[in-house]
């Protein structure tokens, strides 16, 4: 196979088909294939598409936000998304910029997840029968079903390991002399036999993902040319990082969670509601259906009046994923709680049964930190409030008779509530 670089990732500035200039308008776009010849594809017929998802967790979170919403834009320029569920390779795991191997799953718990992951997608996509409603599919369906001679004789051969070896996903960790395994490295050969099955059981001409996919969606794309003289696309986009350099989606609480039962609608609001205002714009074109008239407008807003911009945002990006009522709820709670002074029906609830509870322990229930350690320095970093008054002592308790605030900062809050 040709080395990455061979590829054209020149992007176009106009496009004929409905899709490419959807994605390119707002910002999905970072390489491309063949813009051409994918831009006259997609002009003249449906174009079914795909992205992986392996399922590590029960639930995806905001980092796969993006490929979530490429599908959606998929679907709303008229063509068919595949959503691929790893239940093969997650058996395996994306070594892809990874310091180490992942965790492996078993068979049963990966299957929950999947079960659990489908969910969030019926939010974003319209799935059924037609020719441009979207449909789940398992790579365990086919790669649990491989011999392994045949596979090497039939697809191994296709593949060059000094050039695998020059991928910046593996060097990465042959720099650091971390260890790849050979279950790790086989990876990239599975994800691109997905592409050519994908090829001949939906006719899937189109693979995406972020940018740190290119080099193995290269593969695929070379793969079914080779095998089956097959002519298929490859699109990423661009690593999203906050204004601030930092990878979006980290922050100082955890995961940003997709499932409500992973994390509270009113967590998943405030996250969007805390935006930088140098990427509200941004956001505002990856992650809502707003029109892109509405969205100049308000990223042009100044001062404070940014922050109605970014409340906005918080229940466009709410509502796709968590429904219309659950936005409406957490704007109130947000509402409530940093307009009145009062306390939300929305914000995460933990019952007290014993009636006290050691704040740093409520800390942990409510998830406002992630262990003991982080807790005693918030509280000795004067970040922790009971009811609005700061807590300085590590070991200190706090009565529960009656509903209570917790406050970590100024935009993270939950609620004690005494048990029966």
């Amino acid at each position: 196979m040709p080395a990455c670089s061979g590829y054209a990732t020149r992007i176009m500035t106009e496009y004929k088909s409905d899709l490419l200039r959807l994605l390119h308008d707002r910002g999905y776009i970072h390489q491309l294939t063949d813009a051409e010849g994918l831009d006259a594809l997609a002009a003249k017929q449906v174009v079914p598409g795909y992205i992986g998802f392996d399922p590590t967790a029960p639930s995806l979170h905001v980092g796969h936000l993006v490929s979530i919403m490429m599908l959606r834009r998929l679907q709303a320029a008229g063509h068919k998304p595949i959503v691929l569920m790893g239940g093969g390779t997650g058996k395996i795991g994306d070594p892809s910029f990874k310091d180490e191997a992942r965790k492996l799953l078993t068979h049963d718990l990966i299957q929950e997840n999947v079960a659990s992951i489908r969910r969030v997608f019926e939010n974003f996509l319209t799935f059924g029968d037609g020719p441009s409603d979207a449909v789940m599919l398992d790579n365990a369906e086919w790669l649990d079903k491989l011999e392994y001679i045949p596979f090497l004789r039939d697809i191994g051969q296709h593949f060059s390991v000094n050039r695998m070896l020059s991928f910046d996903s593996v060097k990465l960790r042959l720099d650091r002399e971390q260890s790849l395994s050979f279950l790790e490295f086989n990876y990239m050969i599975l994800q691109a036999y997905d592409f050519l099955e994908l090829s001949r059981r939906a006719a899937c001409r189109l693979q995406m993902g972020g940018s740190d996919q290119w080099g193995n969606i290269v593969n695929g794309v070379e793969l079914a040319r080779r095998v089956d003289s097959t002519q298929v696309f490859g699109l990423t986009t661009p690593l999203l990082t906050n204004a601030d350099g930092t990878k979006m989606g980290k922050t100082v609480g955890g995961a940003v969670w997709l499932n409500p039962d992973q994390l509270p609608d009113f967590d998943y609001w405030q996250f969007w509601r805390n935006t930088d205002d140098r990427d509200v714009g941004q956001r505002l074109r990856l992650f809502t259906d707003l029109p892109l008239d509405e969205i100049a407008r308000l990223e042009a807003l100044q001062g404070a009046e940014i922050n109605e911009a970014k409340k906005i945002l918080a229940n466009e990006a709410t509502a796709l994923c968590r429904g219309i009522e659950a936005s409406a709820r957490a704007a109130e709670t947000a509402r409530k709680t940093f307009e009145e002074g009062t306390a939300g029906a929305s914000l995460p609830t933990y019952t007290v049964a014993g009636g006290s509870i050691a704040v740093v322990d409520a800390l942990i229930a409510l998830g406002l930190c992630g262990s003991k350690g982080e807790a005693r320095r918030k509280i000795g970093e004067g970040a922790i409030r009971v009811d609005d008054q700061p807590v300085t002592d590590p070991a200190a308790t706090v009565p529960v008779t009656e509903q209570v605030k917790l406050s970590f900062g100024k935009k993270r809050h939950g609620l004690l509530a005494p048990g029966q």
